[in-house]
């Protein structure tokens, strides 16, 4: 289609390899992120942030993920350039979080909903059997229609009582059966996550899940693959210009 013998595309292909794009992008201005990562196979991982109120990716890596150590250099490299948001949004992770913490001290930090919910329901089971579980599974069902103030008060008192009535025996149980421990994992989850879940209610530009950004990394694979013969050394370069070019 270019009328260039591919021999001549794969000069330029890699001339272009050779040079990645320098950052320029002014990045100052983002106060809402969304902080991800995600698999490539076979065994690799690409890390973004992402400016909620475009959908626009201010900052990539190929070869970091959410629990590296690299990402307290990557946040710091980014607070140099001017980055000070006042929320992200992440999907939980305790390592990634704490890196943010480092870099931002005063950010707010919203807990992906779908995540949580996604991971909850995991754990208790499509059909569990006793009622501390169906009483936690209904919890995690209605977690995604909280949509206001009001809802989100029902949703915390319903999360309390549930804990008054099921958390001690819970906790004073001896049952380390793979069901049970699951529960105490789902209940884990959703104790821990609580006090994150719905600073979205308050500031309507802060994104309550990360699936914009999941949705940007979706599209990016479906490139990646048509180029998964490149070499080790170009992938880097590759991605650069990925987020250079794509960047929504």
């Amino acid at each position: 289609m270019s009328g260039r013998s591919p021999s001549t595309i794969k000069r330029i292909v890699h001339y272009w390899l050779q040079r990645p794009p320098a950052v320029q992008t002014d990045i100052s201005k983002a106060k809402y992120l969304i902080f991800d990562g995600t698999w490539l196979r076979p065994n690799n991982e690409v890390y973004a942030v992402m400016n909620a109120a475009d959908h626009t990716v201010i900052a990539g890596a190929y070869d970091l993920c959410e629990r590296s150590k690299r990402l307290a250099s990557f946040y710091a490299q980014l607070a140099s350039r001017g980055l000070a948001p006042y929320s992200a949004t992440t999907d939980g992770d305790y390592r990634q979080i704490s890196y943010i913490q480092a870099a931002w001290p005063a950010i707010v930090l919203q807990r992906c909903i779908v995540h949580v919910q996604r991971q909850g329901l995991n754990w208790c089971r499509r059909y569990p059997k006793t009622p501390e579980a169906k009483g936690l599974r209904k919890l995690f069902l209605t977690l995604s229609e909280v949509k206001s103030q009001a809802e989100r008060n029902k949703f915390i008192r319903q999360v309390q009582a549930w804990e008054r009535r099921f958390g001690p025996g819970m906790t004073e149980s001896l049952n380390r059966g793979r069901v049970f421990t699951d529960l105490i994992l789902a209940r884990r989850t959703l104790l821990k996550a609580l006090p994150n879940l719905f600073h979205f209610l308050k500031i309507h530009q802060i994104p309550n899940s990360t699936n914009a950004l999941e949705g940007y990394f979706a599209r990016l694979k479906e490139k990646y693959r048509r180029h998964r013969g490149m070499d080790l050394n170009n992938r880097p370069a590759f991605f650069q210009w990925y987020f250079f070019l794509q960047p929504r």
